[in-house]
């Protein structure tokens, strides 16, 4: 419910975000979207039900997804954008890793009883120490604030944004279909849309599966989430040195590997396999989407804004995230085993890219659409 009302957020807000994003710098947007969700951890404090206050940091996160990626258009030039995007990717995946184990350690009984020992309490109540970890949570969030009053001002603007609801969901509407329409643009958005709707539905699967094929608890499953989150960015740095922008769509058939690589978990009874397995799955992975989400953002970047088209984009790849949860839960409830459930989205992510290689040589065969990578945007900012 959690990870649903905070998708959700992506999804409502996306008409929204993209025009708040180009109205102001990119570093006030991610300040003050910063303090927004320190906005819902204080709304913790003063016992909001926990759903609503997440929504709230989901708000925030939405806001700050476009003027995160956005910046880096404004910034480098087209060829630089992968090794940049390697490294924003690989970056956020260690620092998921590094938030977990954080957030794990302070919700752990240690944590009760060292914040004991070093408060004036006597006996430190469970709901005392959880507020001093969000509060450690609030303050990671100000910090963040704060690093985001050092951005430079690119000297990037865009032309005077709308204020009207009803105009800005016409616009998001035009722009959806301008980037699905694109022939490089809808090949990198189908691409990343299927990649964190993947990713976010292998984090369940591989908890189910660390359950039933290896035995593990769910404190010990959620390692294996680590571990491929490790992969992730693995893949992602390695993709940074080694694929030009020029090249990006070369990547795809990592894209199909990966979904055959997923079903080889059927097979994999022991530790000893599952950890070079989720590494390889999570490597392949990273090392595929950085240079298609590069892509996207150099078409968006082009064909509109950079705040709008990143907008298309998290609204494009979290419904896919809600898509494919939806059909994982119905699965689950059907009680398929894990086992097919693994083999089934194996196969649907390898069919997925099959499809999305045979429409992007389709668009080749009727327009060489290759040599629109690295165009300039010609329309003044």
């Amino acid at each position: 419910m959690l990870k649903l009302f905070f998708v959700t957020s992506y999804v409502i807000l996306a008409p929204f975000v993209g025009a708040f994003a180009d109205e102001l710098p990119k570093g006030r947007v991610m300040f003050i979207t910063n303090l927004v969700k320190v906005v819902g951890c204080i709304m913790m404090f003063f016992s909001v039900h926990p759903l609503i206050a997440y929504a709230v940091v989901g708000f925030g996160a939405a806001a700050y997804s476009p003027a995160k990626y956005g910046i880096l258009t404004e910034l480098l030039p087209p060829e630089k954008l992968v090794a940049a995007n390697g490294w924003i990717e690989g970056l956020t995946v260690l620092s998921i890793i590094f938030g977990t184990v954080l957030g794990g350690a302070l919700v752990s009984e240690r944590f009760a009883a060292t914040i004991s020992a070093l408060l004036p309490f006597t006996h430190l109540e469970l709901s005392v120490s959880l507020e001093v970890a969000l509060a450690v949570v609030m303050f990671s969030y100000l910090l963040a604030a704060a690093f985001n009053l050092k951005i430079p001002d690119t000297g990037a603007r865009y032309a005077a944004q709308e204020r009207n609801p009803i105009k800005l969901i016409v616009d998001f509407s035009h722009c959806f279909i301008t980037l699905w329409k694109d022939r490089l643009g809808q090949i990198s958005l189908a691409v990343t849309s299927l990649f964190w709707g993947a990713g976010a539905t292998l984090q369940f699967i591989v908890l189910k599966w660390a359950e039933q094929a290896l035995n593990m608890p769910l404190a010990k499953g959620a390692i294996l989430q680590g571990v491929v989150a490790f992969g992730v960015a693995f893949g992602a740095m390695a993709a940074a040195r080694r694929i030009p922008l020029k090249k990006s769509l070369t990547v795809m058939p990592m894209g199909f590997a990966m979904g055959i690589i997923v079903i080889l978990m059927t097979w994999a009874h022991s530790v000893e396999l599952a950890y070079p397995l989720l590494v390889l799955i999570g490597a392949l992975s990273g090392f595929f989407v950085v240079p298609m989400n590069a892509l996207l953002q150099h078409r968006g970047h082009v064909l509109m804004s950079a705040g709008h088209s990143i907008a298309v984009q998290n609204f494009s790849e979290n419904a896919s995230i809600l898509l494919m949860l939806a059909l994982y839960a119905l699965l689950i409830k059907l009680d398929f085993s894990v086992n097919s459930v693994i083999v089934m989205f194996g196969l649907f992510v390898s069919g997925i890219m099959w499809v999305v290689m045979r429409r992007h040589a389709a668009n080749q065969r009727e327009y060489d659409s290759l040599h629109l990578i690295g165009e300039q945007k010609h329309v003044g900012t």
